[in-house]
């Protein structure tokens, strides 16, 4: 069967590494905030007034958000409450496989040294039918792709 291109984005699957497979934990709403930046340098060469010369200088990682509906027995929240509460980052690796029709992984990123870094719900309204969402931020270290 031939692959369809462009995948679609809303077949994904979220884990943990180091913090177990409880089912709840791997189920989230929407992943964003996934990208890599070149972070650069201006330097002014004497005597050539013309342009500046631009020099890649480091890698840079933008923080990763993950919402789902609160989850009340979660291992991932008690990781997140640990590291508010005492100040002591376990940092995991965390995989983001977006999976093909059958379930099987199309593109997967490895973050690497990721920790929590926010935790946030959604505002309770009476006059609204809404479920209840948590937003967690992560920063991590860096990030490789798998294809």
């Amino acid at each position: 069967m031939a692959e369809s291109y462009p995948p679609v984005s809303f077949y994904y699957q979220v884990s943990f590494n180091g913090i177990g497979d409880n089912a709840i934990d791997t189920r989230f709403q929407s992943v964003s905030g996934l990208s890599a930046e070149v972070k650069t340098e201006t330097y002014k060469e004497g005597g050539e007034n013309r342009f500046e010369h631009v020099l890649p200088v480091r890698s840079s990682y933008s923080d990763i958000t993950l919402k789902r509906g609160l989850a009340t027995d979660s291992k991932l929240i008690k990781w997140f409450t640990d590291t508010f509460d005492t100040m002591q980052v376990q940092p995991v690796t965390i995989d983001i496989m977006l999976l093909n029709e059958e379930g099987d992984p199309l593109v997967s990123w490895n973050l690497v040294h990721a920790w929590p870094k926010k935790w946030s719900i959604s505002d309770f309204d009476a006059e609204q039918n809404a479920i209840a969402i948590e937003t967690l931020e992560l920063h991590y270290r860096t990030f490789s792709i798998n294809m």
